[in-house]
């Protein structure tokens, strides 16, 4: 099975919207244009979104739930009663499951915090861990970015005599869970006024009203102070790793969160941002967190138990702090070879599927391990534009009684967790959203399963209609990219999901030289291209085998490009991170 080729589709100007905005602003018109292109087309929105200032976070007493919360677990500490912050594995989990934790032992209560083994016990809520907890003489379980969806696990909870407070971010079903309090910032009834935030911005909220409350007034104590601006740091972690709409409070939060993770890091980021070779960066970005620091946070809880990241977020020693922050990286270097392997064998398996035609692909290994398999299947919808379905079965003997883990990821217009639901007579479990979801399966169920979900697909989904499109925001010469104007562009950060990166196009480039396969596994294409006078350096990740074609037209190529200032031992440049390219003068656009 081939990899799909992108189109390309650079977007209409207004030149007269464009120089009237830039004017308003007093910002170069290639960043009105970039408003413009990100529908923000009124001065007042438009500096609003260039300042997010921190009086832009809404108030948390608007949050649907959070009073109740706030005195239920201040009532709890007055008394004395443990209370335990129950988290989920991922990085959105253990950055908001660190904000309680640590805002709980302020406040001066008795708390511990519980992780669920991504492998033992899976997402979210379960009976057995509430049990656990229960034992240990703990009677407050505050959840974090999970519990909305956990209508049996409440049921659970009110019989062990736990009073269980949930905060979440997740989609609602029909029937919420009978917990004590639920903390969501889209409860049915209530207009709070922006839904997306994260586990961890939840979480933040309700540190931010404990400490108010404890403070006796909106303006907290020099104490709290301090920790909500730490906070706001590991908010900004969960956010970005957990892809939410980057706009209102999230893009305050990951703007000033950011600033303070430079300036004023805790000693386990302190130690993490050395380990991810980012300590003399001048400036942190979005994407450092989604592609430096996330994934270090991640690997632990993908490979096993996540409870070492929370100590590191939540450690006041510099030796501990290095030693985690050093096996973290270990168990990263661990996930990164999982994932080369697991996706060499994917792409073997798609391509002795060989079928053009096929709507989805569902592929299974025994030698795949169940934490990896959902980044690789993400991979795999950017290669081949359709659902992706990877199940690791281990040795895949039904006879011994293993369970088939299996995590999926799909494309716009094709709604997963529908799928599993409409094929669920072949699945044990599963669970998941629009995008992504996961599911267990008996070993012998695999071959029927993938009859029924590809003849699902086929009817609900047309294989042409994923093709990967780039939106170009405009054309620009390479002479343009200078110091400046990377500067300018720094006023929109931060990027991530309905803010994304602006791409720009370059045609009628030259490459120089020979282009050099670079990185592990030799994935990357290292090359030289110019443009009349100017030459700048490009890199192109993951596309080392698209060499032959980029050299297809006697080095004549267009380029997709970001531009980037690259910094390595003191010395700045600007390099092209390239993300697709067309060989040829002329660039073919739709």
């Amino acid at each position: 099975m081939q990899s799909i080729a992108k189109s390309w589709h650079l977007l209409p100007h207004d030149r007269e919207r464009q120089e009237r905005l830039g004017a308003a602003l007093r910002v170069p018109p290639i960043v009105a244009q970039l408003l413009l292109n990100r529908g923000i087309a009124e001065p007042e929105a438009a500096r609003r979104f260039l300042e997010a200032p921190l009086r832009g976070l809404h108030a948390p007493d608007l949050l649907p739930g959070i009073r109740e919360a706030t005195e239920r677990i201040l009532k709890a500490v007055h008394d004395g009663r443990r209370i335990c912050v129950y988290g989920d594995y991922d990085v959105d989990g253990t950055t908001g499951t660190a904000i309680l934790w640590q805002v709980l032992h302020l406040l001066g209560a008795q708390a511990d915090f519980y992780v669920p083994h991504r492998l033992e016990e899976g997402y979210g809520l379960n009976c057995e861990a509430l049990q656990q907890i229960a034992k240990s003489g703990t009677s407050v379980v505050v959840t974090v970015d999970c519990g909305i969806t956990s209508i049996a696990e409440a049921i659970e909870a009110r019989q062990l005599g736990l009073e269980l407070i949930i905060t979440d971010h997740h989609e609602l079903k029909d029937k919420l869970p009978e917990a004590a309090v639920l903390v969501h910032p889209r409860l049915p009834g209530t207009s709070y006024p922006f839904g997306g935030l994260s586990g961890a911005g939840v979480a933040f909220k309700l540190a931010w009203a404990l400490a108010q409350r404890a403070s006796g007034s909106e303006r907290v104590t020099p104490r709290f102070r301090d920790f909500l601006m730490d906070s706001i740091t590991l908010a900004a972690l969960g956010l970005v790793a957990d892809v939410v709409p980057l706009h209102d409070e999230n893009r305050i939060f990951v703007r000033h969160g950011l600033l303070r993770l430079q300036q004023a890091p805790s000693p386990g980021l302190k130690a993490v941002i050395a380990a991810s070779g980012l300590a003399e960066k001048a400036q942190l970005c979005a994407d450092d967190i989604s592609f430096k620091l996330a994934p270090r946070l991640n690997a632990v809880g993908r490979l096993g138990s996540a409870r070492l990241v929370i100590e590191l977020l939540t450690t006041t020693s510099p030796q501990r702090a290095a030693d985690l922050a050093r096996y973290l990286e270990a168990q990263n270097v661990q996930r990164q070879q999982f994932e080369r392997r697991i996706l060499a064998r994917a792409r073997e398996l798609a391509a002795e599927f060989n079928s053009e035609d096929s709507p989805a692909l569902v592929l299974a290994d025994p030698d795949w391990h169940a934490g990896i398999v959902g980044i690789v299947a993400s991979r795999l919808v950017d290669l081949y534009a359709r659902p992706v379905l990877l199940i690791a079965l281990r040795n895949g003997q039904a006879e011994s009684g293993l369970i088939g883990q299996g995590s999926g990821r799909s494309v716009p217009g094709f709604k997963l967790h529908e799928a599993l639901e409409a094929c669920g007579e072949h699945l044990i479990s599963h669970g998941g959203h629009a995008a992504a979801a996961g599911f267990k399966i008996l070993p012998d169920s695999i071959d029927a399963f993938r009859t029924r979900f590809c003849a699902y697909a086929t009817k609900h989904f047309e294989t042409n209609s994923a093709a990967p499109r780039l939106i170009l925001d405009t054309e620009v010469p390479l002479s343009a990219l200078t110091p400046g104007l990377l500067r300018d562009l720094d006023q929109l950060e931060p990027y991530g999901t309905d803010n994304r990166r602006p791409l720009f196009l370059a045609t009628n480039l030259q490459v120089v030289g020979d282009p050099r396969r670079v990185g592990g596994g030799e994935r990357h294409l290292s090359f030289r291209v110019r443009q009349q006078s100017t030459a700048w350096r490009a890199i192109a990740f993951g596309k080392a085998e698209r060499q032959e074609e980029l050299m297809s037209a006697a080095g004549r190529c267009c380029l997709v490009f970001t531009p980037r200032i690259n910094e390595w031992q003191g010395y700045r440049r600007i390099d092209l991170e390239v993300v697709d390219f067309q060989a040829g003068a002329q660039a073919s656009l739709e």
